[in-house]
């Protein structure tokens, strides 16, 4: 695979079009639960490795992600291998169970700096709010950030799970540079409003959960039970409203435009998300070095309008 292109013409920061996800090291996203499983250490280190061979050269974190040990694995990768990936991290959570959360500026200095540690680095890309905060004004929070590009340890910052209104909040009290949300074959939500509103506010546009935790690979069945240890049987809460017969239909009628054009399920939804110019970069979490074929697929087959159509038509 060649390396990732960097968006040209899409707004905010400099971003190669595909990042790696790094929320299944250590645990499986920020749930307290779930911290110490997810992948190995040495299971993460195998597939950063094979993300930088397949060009993939930003990696996406948070504090929270497995309760540090994402950032920690990452860390340990970067020392053992002398390479330093662009990076991605993001604070809001909990970094265990009964630790405080938010986004005052007193917990942003703390929290970066700790994820700044644990990386091993002086300075982050890209730093994230994760999540809506009501109870700190956006004005705040985003005096600290630019209190951290000031000092040099962020180079822009942006926010992670804002809707439309929020967002624009956001723009009115400071300078969020990315937003990353959700965003998939099987939840456009943002399609509607919030892609247009960062196209034209200068604000790139991050989507994470690209095959919707793995629906969008084909490994979920009508009628037949989840694989064991897939996200439908770890952390089901966000994708449960997908269990249905309509959903189905489109898995369907997605997998025969897929099979027509000789390419898997996962490497069309990638294909679809690389074909719409307001989409400046993919997260991607492979949970093995072999699901990052999709990602060559999907930069190999770029989409026509008719295919596009045809998808358009199959989700409508």
């Amino acid at each position: 695979m060649s390396e990732t292109p960097e968006v040209t013409r899409t707004p905010g920061p400099p971003l190669p079009r595909i990042a790696l996800g790094c929320g299944n090291f250590g645990g499986v996203g920020s749930a307290p639960e779930f911290f110490g499983q997810g992948l190995t250490t040495d299971q993460a280190l195998a597939v950063m490795d094979a993300a930088w061979e397949a060009g993939i050269t930003h990696f996406d974190t948070a504090d929270a992600y497995g309760g540090g040990r994402s950032e920690a694995a990452i860390g340990r990768w970067i020392a053992a291998r002398g390479i330093r990936p662009a990076l991605t991290t993001k604070t809001y959570n909990p970094m265990w169970p009964g630790a405080d959360h938010g986004l005052a500026p007193e917990r942003i200095a703390r929290q970066l700096h700790a994820s700044l540690d644990r990386l091993g680095v002086d300075r982050v890309e890209l730093y994230l709010a994760h999540d809506f905060d009501p109870g700190v004004p956006l004005a705040d929070t985003f005096a600290a950030f630019a209190r951290a590009q000031t000092e040099g340890s962020v180079g822009a910052y942006g926010v992670s799970n804002f809707d439309a209104a929020q967002l624009t909040a956001a723009l009115a009290a400071g300078t969020p540079r990315a937003i990353q949300n959700s965003y998939s074959l099987l939840a456009r939500e943002d399609s509607a409003g919030l892609l247009d509103l960062c196209a034209a506010r200068g604000v790139a546009y991050l989507a994470y959960s690209p095959l919707a935790g793995g629906w969008l690979t084909g490994k979920y069945r009508r009628d037949e039970r989840f694989p064991a240890g897939s996200r439908m049987t770890q952390r089901p809460d966000p994708y449960r409203a997908l269990v249905t017969g309509r959903t189905f239909d489109i898995l369907d009628a997605l997998r025969v435009i897929a099979d027509a054009r000789g390419i898997s399920l996962a490497g069309l939804a990638l294909a679809w998300l690389l074909a719409d110019d307001r989409v400046a970069q993919i997260v991607i979490g492979p949970g093995r070095p072999e699901q990052l074929a999709p990602v060559r697929e999907a930069l190999e087959h770029p989409l026509s309008a008719g295919d596009l159509a045809d998808i358009e038509r199959a989700v409508a």
